[in-house]
């Protein structure tokens, strides 16, 4: 690795885990090497925009709470796996710190993993190398890329869980999903449920993936004074996720009123948009993230 910038530093984080620190001048934000998961990013004179769990777990074998977990090779439980973890080894696995540049008001971190004797001997035992680009300044961009290093074509799900820090979720809404179809995963019925033609607002348990999304979603939170944006590209899926109160109190690592103040929006290829590479191919997945003052708003 080369020497890092000014702007950034490793310390210990949460349990003693190693984690990246960025302080760039349009953006500050933190990246564990556990799971390459980004668990904090402010924009410049602004707010946190992630939410974080304060019961999160800094364990090796857990995933954080919060922040963007990468899901990764499989999303869910594994069906012919059921005793695989769940949204694949990714998220739970140490990543390697490749290096960090400035650029202009940015901040450019790289993270890599690669395959190894444990993932090889997991539930998807395939050649690969990964690499996530985070880049920190007055917007968050994570760029996950998946290379097929091996000599057989690999099939793959993937997801930036992106956990959206929000006032009160009772009161959002996610615009940018009218026109699109989706599968619940709450009633688990197999059909997808028909477009709606309006914004999205969330009165219960929400676990849906909305299939061939056009890439902008925007959640307003106005109980909060602001929206944020996230554009995918590369991207065929959106989730869409917040677990309600009842599924908040089966959680060990989440508050049981916490659940108000997050809302998920999953940059995604998963269940019907699974990505297949053919030996030699590579697939990258961007979430760019972005955020203002809700309309009419003080920022109060």
């Amino acid at each position: 690795m080369s020497t890092l910038p000014p702007s950034v530093r490793t310390e210990p984080g949460g349990g003693g885990l190693p984690r990246v620190v960025v302080e760039g001048p349009a953006g500050s934000a933190e990246i564990y090497l556990h799971g390459a998961h980004v668990t904090r990013w402010r924009p410049a004179g602004g707010d946190d925009v992630l939410f974080l769990g304060a019961q999160s777990r800094y364990v090796p074998d857990a995933a954080i709470r919060g922040g963007v977990p990468i899901c990764f090779p499989w999303f869910g439980p594994k069906a012919d796996a059921p005793q695989a973890p769940s949204h694949g080894f990714a998220r739970v696995s140490e990543w390697t710190l490749e290096g960090a540049r400035e650029v202009d008001d940015d901040v450019v971190v790289t993270l890599s993993l690669t395959d190894s004797d444990a993932t090889r001997a997991s539930a998807w035992p395939h050649p690969f190398r990964a690499t996530l680009r985070v880049t920190v300044g007055a917007r968050l961009v994570l760029a996950f890329e998946v290379h097929n290093t091996g000599s057989d074509p690999i099939t793959f799900e993937e997801a930036l869980h992106t956990y959206l820090a929000v006032a009160d979720a009772r009161s959002v809404v996610v615009r940018g999903l009218e026109g699109d179809r989706y599968l619940d995963k709450v009633t688990g019925a197999a059909a997808p449920v028909p477009a709606t033609g309006e914004p999205v607002r969330l009165t219960g348990e929400t676990d849906r993936i909305y299939l061939d999304t056009a890439g902008r979603v925007t959640v307003e939170d106005p109980a909060g004074g602001r929206h944020v944006t996230v554009r995918a590209e590369g991207s065929r899926t959106t989730v869409l996720w917040n677990p309600w109160a009842e599924r908040a109190a089966a959680l060990a690592d989440l508050g049981d009123d916490e659940w108000t103040r997050l809302v998920c929006v999953e940059t995604s290829n998963v269940g019907p948009a699974a990505m297949t590479l053919a030996p030699g191919a590579a697939h990258r997945v961007t979430a760019i993230l972005e955020t203002g003052r809700a309309p009419g708003s003080d920022g109060r």
